[in-house]
């Protein structure tokens, strides 16, 4: 399995992934596809990186900045992250969220949030902050954070107006 940065000529396969990777899912409203189309389009997709087999792109993860209490504090957003159905549950995901930290990292990142499930994503230590705040999320538990460093802000954590618009 070969993980790398996306291509122009990937947009349409990354498209389809991640419909069919969220199609159906009870947490999903199936806009997934356009949230990453619309941070592509602002200039706001700070890193996605695609997983490749036998020249086919089975997975992809996105990266994108977060403000905490309006302001660019270093952070980013992981997610949505999506995988082949027929291939889930085989590491691909996992390869993807570690490569895309690391390079976040040597971005300069200072950490990373997410919403979802705290029993898969703490097994690469994120975990729930009680003064680090995403108001959409279902429950405290599901939204979590990664510092990079030991420094974990306070406040209320933004996503980029990509993930609102449903238009």
């Amino acid at each position: 399995m070969l993980i790398r940065q996306e291509l122009p000529e990937d947009i349409k396969a990354i498209e389809e992934l991640t419909a069919a990777a969220f199609k159906d899912k009870p947490y999903s409203d199936g806009s997934e596809q356009l949230i990453i189309n619309r941070l592509r389009d602002a200039d706001a997709l700070s890193l996605s990186l695609i997983a490749e087999m036998d020249g086919r792109i089975v997975g992809h993860v996105a990266f994108s900045k977060v403000t905490i209490n309006g302001q660019d504090q270093g952070w980013y957003g992981l997610g949505p992250i999506s995988v082949q159905p027929a291939l889930q549950k085989q590491g691909i995901g996992s390869k993807l969220i570690q490569s895309g930290l690391a390079r976040i990292r040597e971005m300069g990142a200072r950490g990373s949030v997410l919403e979802g499930d705290p029993n898969y994503y703490h097994r690469f230590e994120f975990k729930s902050y009680p003064h680090l705040i995403y108001e959409g999320a279902p429950a405290p538990q599901y939204f979590m954070a990664l510092p990079f460093y030991d420094e974990v802000p306070s406040g209320k954590v933004e996503y980029h107006k990509a993930f609102y618009n449903n238009e």
